[in-house]
């Protein structure tokens, strides 16, 4: 009808569908909007992953796991390659200087220093972060940069590792993989957006699957990642890390289709006898003495080839022509006594060299004690051994070489205990059913343990890559006294010395971690008076603004704003006694111009270390983007209740 207004056309609210309950799978040809349940494509992952964030973790520690795993086979086919190609080329060019005698030994440092100058060019090109033995450099990333470490850092440090110990350079793998996983950890986590508290574990996770993959040892693996580089022992940590670890293992063992210990140590016979309690709590000191070398001596090393003014590229050189020097005397000396059941003469380079794995199973081996030139003069060299070893690792990772310190600690253990064992067995001291064998396999146990500050990784590692039950008493002795005894002798693990020294604090605890995770932005600030505080005003203007506003301490500016310093409010209450001088002081006379400022990015570990280096109640916030205005003020008592309330969280 003309006239008529607008038909209004009404449609009825559908009735509310039922929700499905939770697990349910809802049927491919169900309507779209009915398919609550599981869901694929990025929005029915992204919500799958906010109402599972657990499961979410879980499913990428198990990529990380096969990622790392992946690596660790190729870095470890590498190694080998790299291993058997410059034992060639020493047997060749030994030959060419004159053979097996002293002439042959002169060309010794020339492969060393053709690797390490490849190390040295690798990490001062491309990645400074991959020289020395890769794990200090986890942790800091994990304590300091939220665990983001550079993608390029692991591959330049496989290269750099490989060209190191595969040309003799002594180091471990097990620290190049270590921080291979790490950097695949970090990189998954920050491409898939995971948020900053939870990167750590993930580098954890990687950390773990990379103990894992090369010594198949998965127990170990978990425990290294959490009690050495995260210490939470959490269940949100731990399961994420467990899945990792197995599935690098399972990929590994199913690549290379072998599922056996690297040391394969076995003593029918054996049985632990409660008369050799003592002699294992000694062994258990003396090897707590020789971590205490290993540590000391390769900081000391690394103290003095920074002080050694050339280019870095040449630094790692040097080290390996001393490298080289040492081998030279090393051999000379093994071979005008000729013990070669230990310590094999006829060898184109020193045990010492590489990794020393083919004299760590030689030491681990039963039958090679029984000889007849085994006496204290094969003890003796073994001791020799052992020196020769800390300053050979020395040497090339203190230089600037990559690769890890676990080989070398394994290799130290080692020697010591088989030296201790040949005394004991000449002492007539060791029982009929026993062998100094054993001396060498808890020693290995209880220098990890004492180097690295962690003697439940020390045990399960042990274990595994062994796996001879018949001495797990005894390694978890020897391993609690070094671990002991070690901390006495000093403050910081192989691992944390150089750390502590750069200010930067590890902990020992779980409250640390919390710590790390809670940044300086979720405290309640107090907030500042509008109007700005100068040097010039005169110290009554504080007394009128702290009167109305209740603010404790008064951040102190500039011109244009910035900051300069902090009148505190003790300091005012001492200004007060002499009521009389108060109308003639100036802020600035009162002020505080070395107290450290706070930004928002930083975590509440940071922040209580600078209340506990200053003894004030506030510290002035600036702005997180480089300036330095001040916003707030962030009082200790603020910190402490933010700190409290994520240990209940937790």
């Amino acid at each position: 009808m003309l006239g008529a207004g607008p038909t209004v056309v009404r449609r009825e609210r559908a009735a509310p569908r039922a929700r499905p309950e939770p697990g349910n799978i809802v049927a491919v040809d169900a309507p779209k909007d009915q398919q609550t349940g599981l869901r694929f494509g990025p929005r029915g992952l992204r919500r799958w992953t906010r109402d599972h964030p657990d499961g979410y973790m879980n499913m990428i520690g198990a990529l990380i796991g096969l990622a790392t795993a992946i690596g660790a086979i190729l870095f470890d086919l590498g190694l080998h390659h790299a291993e058997h190609l410059t034992n060639g080329w020493q047997i060749w060019l030994q030959a060419k200087a004159g053979g097996v005698g002293a002439k042959g030994l002169v060309v010794l440092p020339l492969v060393p220093m053709l690797g390490a100058l490849v190390c040295g060019l690798l990490v001062y090109f491309f990645a400074r972060d991959a020289a020395g033995h890769g794990v200090p450099q986890v942790l800091y990333a994990i304590v300091r940069k939220g665990g983001e470490i550079r993608a390029k850092v692991g591959f330049v440090k496989v290269l750099a590792s490989i060209a190191t110990v595969g040309s003799g350079g002594s180091a471990g793998a097990e620290g190049p993989i270590i921080q291979i996983g790490s950097v695949t950890g970090s990189v998954i986590a920050r491409g898939l957006g995971v948020a900053r508290e939870s990167v750590g574990i993930l580098v954890g996770c990687g950390a773990a699957a990379g103990i894992s993959a090369i010594f198949n040892a998965p127990i170990a693996g978990v425990f290294f990642a959490i009690e050495i580089l995260l210490r939470d022992f959490s269940l949100k940590t731990f399961t994420p890390i467990v899945i990792s670890s197995v599935f690098a293992t399972a990929l590994t063992q199913v690549v290379l289709q072998q599922n056996e210990a690297i040391f394969l140590f076995e003593l029918p016979t054996y049985v632990f006898a409660a008369s050799e309690l003592p002699s294992f709590i000694v062994l258990g000191m003396l090897c707590a003495v020789g971590s205490w070398a290993t540590t000391v001596v390769l900081e000391r090393g690394e103290d003095m080839f920074e002080r050694i003014q050339v280019h870095p590229i040449i630094k790692p050189v040097i080290g390996a022509a001393m490298l080289g020097a040492l081998g030279i005397g090393g051999m000379l000396l093994f071979r005008s006594f000729q013990h070669g059941t230990l310590i094999p003469h006829e060898d184109p380079v020193p045990a010492f060299f590489g990794n020393g794995y083919d004299t760590i199973i030689r030491l681990l081996d039963p039958d090679a004690y029984t000889a007849d030139d085994i006496s204290l003069l094969a003890a003796g060299l073994l001791v020799a051994l052992v020196a020769a070893k800390i300053l050979a690792t020395t040497f090339t990772l203190g230089s600037g070489g990559s690769g890890g310190v676990f080989a070398p600690s394994l290799f130290v253990g080692a020697a010591i205990g088989g030296a201790y064992g040949v005394v004991l067995d000449e002492l007539s001291l060791i029982p009929e059913t026993g062998s100094p064998a054993s001396y060498a396999l808890v020693g290995m146990a209880a220098l990890i343990a004492g180097t690295t500050f962690a003697p439940m990784t020390a045990i399960l590692l042990l274990f595994e890559i062994t796996r001879e039950p018949k001495v797990l008493a005894p390694i978890m002795l020897a391993a609690i006294v070094s671990t002991a005894l070690t901390r006495k002798l000093m403050p910081d693990s192989i691992y944390t010395a150089r750390l502590r020294r750069a200010g930067v604090r590890i902990g020992t605890a779980r409250d640390l971690s919390v710590l790390r995770h809670v940044h300086v932005s979720s405290v309640t600030p107090t907030p500042l008076p509008r109007e700005p505080v100068y040097a010039s005003d005169p110290l009554s203007k504080l007394i009128t603004l702290h009167a109305y506003h209740n603010v404790p301490d008064f951040p102190v500016v500039d011109a244009e704003g910035r900051y300069i310093g902090m009148v505190t409010g003790a300091d005012m209450r001492t200004a007060l006694i002499d009521r009389e001088a108060i109308p003639l002081l100036l802020v600035a006379e009162l002020m505080r111009d070395d107290l450290p400022v706070v930004r928002a990015d930083e975590t509440l570990d940071e922040v209580i270390e600078k209340f506990a280096d200053n003894d004030v109640s506030s510290l002035c916030l600036v702005d997180a983007f480089g300036g330095s205005k001040p916003i707030a003020l962030i009082t200790r008592a603020k910190v402490m209740a933010r700190y409290n309330a994520a240990l209940d969280e937790e």
